[in-house]
């Protein structure tokens, strides 16, 4: 793993590494997009402030519990992968306060666990993680998640969920609907938000040009 990737504090990054992914086969949540919520925390970090030791620490731990989308513990996941932190930390001798933050921070990134985001850091997590849930990177995420579940690209019949509840278990574009197009009117930093509307807008046009490809 490459902590040069992670500058300004690649001697810390080299330390936490090791301990930021468990063995699994998902390419939605790999060293790849921690590289990218590290980059996108750096972009907001500019203009927002936050420590960034613990901003780093909390980038490269978040996931470091794996918990699949569809197990019955996914709302749980931001918990289990905070507690690990929690312990990575302790073993490597950092003092609590900056142990609490960043497992405050990791809680409270996931969209699932409802946790309100309390820090500067914590917002910021959120914040970079989402991002990542938007734009191109959304959609190619959200597509590549679902041939993993096995769910099918749309529903043939009613595309639109027009006489039908959502499911984005069986359907993918119906994902769009439940949860990557309410992402942007969430975010908690005002560099974050701006962010967020242009892929916003991305997100949308693809889902918009995918019905209309479709003839919906």
């Amino acid at each position: 793993m490459n902590a040069q990737a992670f500058a300004p504090l690649p001697t810390l990054a080299a330390q936490l590494l090791p301990h930021a992914l468990e063995p699994a086969e998902d390419g939605a949540h790999d060293l790849s997009h921690l590289q990218r919520v590290w980059s996108n925390a750096r972009r907001i970090a500019e203009q927002e402030g936050g420590d960034l030791r613990v901003l780093l620490a909390a980038t490269l731990l978040h996931d470091c519990v794996a918990v699949e989308k569809n197990s019955p513990l996914r709302s749980q996941a931001s918990r289990l992968a905070a507690a690990q932190a929690g312990k990575i930390l302790a073993s490597l001798n950092w003092a609590q306060a900056p142990i609490d933050a960043v497992v405050h921070a990791i809680e409270a990134h996931s969209f699932s666990a409802a946790i309100e985001p309390l820090s500067l850091e914590a917002k910021i997590l959120q914040d970079a993680d989402r991002l990542d849930s938007l734009g191109a990177l959304g959609v190619a995420r959200t597509f590549y998640i679902a041939g993993r579940m096995g769910s099918a690209l749309y529903d043939p019949l009613d595309p639109h969920a027009a006489h039908r509840e959502y499911d984005d278990k069986r359907f993918c574009l119906d994902h769009f609907q439940t949860k990557l197009l309410h992402l942007a009117s969430g975010f908690q930093t005002a560099a974050g938000t701006h962010l967020a509307q242009v892929r916003h807008q991305r997100l949308q046009r693809f889902m918009e040009e995918l019905l209309e490809e479709i003839g919906a």
